[in-house]
């Protein structure tokens, strides 16, 4: 590893994001000077707010206005930066109607800004993609488990933001490999999972659905759906591990803990609030359930396509060259209950 710390610049992607505060906010911690981009730039003072509220020194951190869907701001964005983490994605909390909604700025979006790094001579860039580019159009049905060696094999029965995040990520190492070789950036890639642990701020994300609508009794119960889930705290550790272990480059990372149901989520968060007036629904539901909620809840939509499907992932690669050692998941959901309570997202 380097510690050039001190002297090293590091651009964020989508600042205002979820993993990207806690990207943020780590690396503030361990001495780096940060720029954010924002495409709001209304939303600095709120995430600037959000970091010092968690002990954030923000004087070594800027912000500069810039878009996945145009080039504007991006030269300016790389000016003297040594590393580059890329977590701005879209994620929706509904189905777009039509997937390149998502496909085309998480696509040309990534292009951009592997373009403005290699240009300004970047070192290292690390993004963001997603078990979803590993994962989907495999059986998933317990008998395998999957690794940085499976590619998601798209079809019409794959979410558009599966497609999106699979689509990007080849894309982002086709680009890479393109550029030639003495000249070329580094480059590597963080695969989460589903991504709890405690929100910063009020504005949540998509990504803490999951326990919001059971603290918030908004389903009836947990049908058979599941994930890999992976605490945010940890998401941002990975990162910023890739960003400076040299056998990292050329490198995906698979970052999750153990498959883990519904179930198992509505069941820590009922042994920890139920005594400060939640009612976790914690009874088994059909997936026709499902199917039939998701007619007018369209978070619950983009959840359809897991039920009775698993997602045992490999996390070797991770554990060995990048020394990670994830949080397990009752710490990740508790610390999302809490967070969530905090922020007043939800009530008893």
């Amino acid at each position: 590893m380097t510690s050039d710390t001190k002297d090293s610049l590091v651009l964020v992607t989508g600042a205002s994001g979820f993993v990207a505060m806690h990207c943020i906010l780590q690396l503030l911690e361990a001495g780096y000077s940060v720029r954010g981009t924002v495409r709001n730039p209304q939303r600095t003072t709120q995430v600037e707010a959000a970091l010092k509220a968690h002990g954030a020194d923000t004087s070594r951190l800027s912000f500069v206005v810039a878009d996945l869907t145009s080039d504007a701001g991006w030269s300016e964005a790389m000016r003297s930066v040594t590393y580059v983490l890329h977590v701005a994605s879209p994620l929706p909390r509904t189905p777009p109607k039509h997937a390149d909604e998502l496909i085309v700025p998480a696509r040309d979006g990534a292009l951009r800004v592997i373009r403005a790094a290699q240009r300004a001579q970047v070192k290292r860039l690390v993004m963001t993609s997603s078990v979803a580019a590993v994962l989907y159009g495999h059986k998933r049905d317990g008998s395998e488990t999957y690794d940085e060696s499976h590619w998601s094999v798209l079809s019409k029965d794959v979410g558009a933001y599966e497609q999106s995040k699979t689509i990007a990520e080849r894309a982002a190492w086709d680009l890479v490999a393109s550029f030639p070789e003495e000249e070329r950036l580094e480059f590597c890639t963080i695969n989460p999972g589903l991504v709890l642990g405690p929100v910063l701020d009020s504005d949540y994300g998509t990504s803490g659905e999951v326990v919001r609508k059971l603290m918030a009794r908004e389903m009836p119960g947990c049908p058979d759906i599941g994930w890999a889930m992976v605490d945010v705290r940890d998401v941002a550790s990975a990162h910023l591990a890739a960003m400076i272990t040299e056998s990292a480059a050329g490198k995906r990372f698979v970052a999750s803990v153990q498959h883990a149901s519904m179930l198992d989520v509505a069941r820590i968060l009922e042994r920890h609030f139920s005594g400060r007036g939640f009612r976790i629904p914690t009874r088994r539901v059909p997936g026709w359930l499902l199917r039939g909620v998701a007619l007018f809840d369209k978070t619950a939509a983009l959840a359809v396509q897991e039920l009775g499907k698993r997602q045992d992932l490999d996390t070797t690669q991770i554990e060995t060259v990048l020394g990670w050692h994830p949080r397990g998941l009752e710490e990740m959901v508790v610390s999302m209950g809490e967070s969530l309570i905090e922020h007043g997202i939800v009530t008893a």
